[in-house]
């Protein structure tokens, strides 16, 4: 489809990325939006990736991590919840939607399950539009003195 909106999908190499690939191998078709970017963990992941992704033209972002007490670097996917509180918070003062970030766990032996979250997060972003960086603030508000 044309209109898809462009996704960056950031997944764990032992237990989402390998999930993604079951979907792959068991021909279970999702949109062709998500563009995945494999990690060693989720807790890899810093808030920089994500506001990188949304200025270089991805419309959303997924990250995709071991479900908790299952991380194989023991509490990475801790860290990555507790950066993704945060970030929220960071996208609404730079004037974007929070809905734009999602953050689901996802085992390697859910392939069904993420091809699923892949389309329903590709559907959200479609309803929400294309990213628009918005400014905030005046002008007169920026100025120094």
């Amino acid at each position: 489809m044309t209109n898809d909106p462009k996704i960056v999908a950031f997944l764990c190499h032992w237990c989402s990325y390998t999930g993604a690939d079951l979907a792959g191998t068991s021909r279970i078709k999702y949109t062709p939006a998500v563009r995945i970017v494999r990690v060693m963990c989720s807790g890899r992941i810093e808030p920089s990736f994500v506001l990188k992704a949304l200025k270089e033209g991805a419309d959303g972002v997924l990250i995709c991590g071991c479900h908790p007490g299952d991380c194989h670097y023991q509490e990475g996917n801790y860290k990555a919840l507790r950066r993704f509180h945060m970030l929220k918070e960071m996208l609404g003062q730079f004037g974007l939607e929070g809905d734009r970030v999602r953050l689901e766990w996802v085992s390697a032996s859910e392939g069904d399950r993420f091809a699923k979250l892949a389309d329903s997060f590709t559907e959200e972003i479609r309803r929400l539009g294309p990213l628009a960086w918005k400014r905030v603030g005046n002008e007169s508000e920026r100025r120094v003195a």
